[in-house]
């Protein structure tokens, strides 16, 4: 943590080095896209796409888990993802996926979460279709699941009205990402082939 409060400490001075840059940020956002991705601590995104601050507007999520839309119970990923499509007027949204992810293993592998209530209820009622034994639930980078899991989740964003009237209007697209975490390699999901490919 020293190092962690090290670096935010000497951050405004850094910061006044890009003035400018950071000026411009004040007077508010215009992110390119949402991505949408796990809580996980080796997910980096800015680092993966090389963003820039305002460049990205994130949901980060156990398991990166777009949960149903449901306007009458409100839900800050809900809200997140409107506010984005919405009021920020991005034109993409990424759903990116990550090798060794410990929500998607859980999962495959029907571990028992019973110590950790409210991590097994927001798995077991967003992401019921991973649930039980899984193909490669022995792997530890879990490709083909997460890869699933991924897929699930873009398809559950299209059920929100506002991304489907942008992907229908043309106004947004939506793509789904694989990251390897001990390679780096990101792998972009191809609708004509139905595999993930490099981007």
């Amino acid at each position: 943590m020293q190092q962690l409060t090290a670096h935010a400490r000497s951050f405004e001075n850094r910061c006044a080095e890009r003035g400018e840059e950071f000026r411009r940020l004040g007077a508010g956002q215009s992110p390119q896209a949402l991505f949408v991705t796990c809580s996980d601590s080796r997910v980096v995104p800015a680092l993966i796409t090389g963003a820039a601050p305002g460049d990205l507007f994130e949901l980060r999520t156990a398991g990166n888990i777009v949960p149903e839309y449901r306007p009458e119970r409100p839900a800050g990923e809900a809200a997140t993802i409107e506010y984005a499509v919405q009021v920020l007027g991005v034109e993409h949204i990424v759903v990116c996926g990550h090798s060794h992810c410990g929500a998607v293993g859980a999962l495959v592998r029907g571990e028992d979460l019973t110590g950790v209530p409210a991590v097994r209820g927001w798995l077991e009622s967003s992401a019921p279709e991973l649930s039980g034994p899984g193909a490669d639930g022995g792997t530890p980078e879990l490709a083909d699941a997460v890869q699933r899991h991924a897929l699930a989740q873009a398809e559950r964003l299209r059920s929100y009205p506002c991304v489907a009237e942008g992907l229908a209007a043309g106004r947004l697209s939506l793509d789904v990402w694989f990251y390897e975490v001990h390679t780096g390699a990101v792998r972009r999901h191809r609708s004509e082939t139905g595999r993930f490919e490099s981007l």
